[in-house]
């Protein structure tokens, strides 16, 4: 390889990997796989792909001119294929808190401006080296910025509401294409733009890091001391004059007998595996080792097994006793990815 295009060729591409190696570096809990990296930088190709497609056709229809589609239009129609993955994992409940949600919104749009680069490789020739720094260290992590931001807001918003509804993502893509609007804006020269965003952008990523480390230490305290109680009740043997106790004895004139002791057996079994869950991201957070634990996948083959002989008006009805939110449904899917 030619000096003239390994240098445009690792100026386009290295920053934002980098970058996103430094975000998987600063997760003590290690909540996102490699797998799954390595599927959102696909994902983010496809939508490099089709953004492309989109555009084209949009200038080929002549719906606006170019220099409206590169400042508006683009932003519009990148932003929101570039957040269509993360919102998939988000309603699926396969990612859970902010961190992994602000890592798998970077990994997309790392994976959209590698292929974008690639493009640019391609298709321009005869570009210095300037082009090339604002491409991989602006225009890059713009996009791996933008899409994490939007991400982030979303998750939040989600959280907030106790809910999973897609219109909450409307607050986070609108912040994501003012961003990347006003990135397209030129209203600044292309180098200190650059600058811009590696001065804004990583700096306000880390403060969200910590404020959302900090609210996942306050979780797994609380949570633990809650599954716990729960357990330590069921154990006890004198469960039915507890208050958990005799809530689930007031089902039985709503529910047959056979579904409420089900309905024990599930409370107890889901203890159990979120006591677990909590155990591994604590071992996590302090670079132990996990140790495999060979019963942990029976259990939860079990657990929905319970869960359908309930029904969904029977998880309704013990739902006040599991304290259920976002983050503890997403723990089932940390207990089927660890060892």
């Amino acid at each position: 390889m030619t000096t003239e295009i390994a240098i445009p060729s690792l100026l386009g591409v290295a920053p934002v990997c980098v970058f996103l190696w430094s975000l998987l570096y600063v997760d003590s809990y290690k909540l996102v796989r490699l797998s799954r990296i390595l599927q959102l930088l696909a994902a983010g190709s496809v939508a490099a792909a089709l953004s492309y497609l989109i555009n084209k056709r949009i200038l080929d229809v002549a719906l606006v001119e170019r220099h409206m589609l590169t400042r508006f239009a683009a932003p519009a129609v990148e932003e929101l294929l570039k957040i269509i993955p993360v919102l998939l994992l988000m309603r699926t409940k396969r990612i859970g808190f902010v961190i992994d949600v602000a890592i798998c919104g970077f990994a997309v749009g790392a994976g959209f401006a590698v292929v974008e680069n690639v493009y640019y490789l391609s298709a321009v020739s005869g570009r210095g080296v300037p082009f090339w720094i604002v491409r991989g260290f602006g225009t890059a992590v713009m996009h791996g910025g933008t899409t994490a931001i939007a991400a982030m807001v979303t998750r939040m918003l989600m959280q907030r509401r106790d809910s999973s509804s897609v219109a909450l993502a409307a607050p986070g893509l609108f912040l994501a294409f003012t961003i990347h609007a006003l990135f397209n804006q030129f209203l600044l020269s292309p180098l200190v733009s650059a600058v811009a965003v590696i001065v804004v952008l990583p700096p306000l990523l880390v403060m969200v890091f910590a404020l959302s480390e900090r609210h996942l230490q306050a979780w797994l305290g609380t949570g633990f001391d809650l599954d716990a109680g729960l357990l330590k009740a069921i154990r006890s043997g004198d469960f039915g004059s507890s208050r958990p106790g005799r809530y689930l004895q007031s089902l039985r004139e709503h529910f047959d007998g056979p579904v409420v002791a089900d309905m024990l057996c599930y409370l107890r079994l889901y203890s159990e595996l979120s006591l677990r869950a909590k155990g591994i991201l604590m071992l996590r957070e302090s670079g132990l080792p996990v140790p495999r634990d060979a019963e942990t996948s029976s259990k939860i083959a079990e657990l929905q097994y319970l869960r359908s002989v309930i029904g969904p008006t029977g998880q309704l009805a013990i739902a006040p006793l599991l304290h259920r939110s976002e983050q503890d449904l997403w723990q089932l899917e940390l207990l089927d990815t660890s060892p």
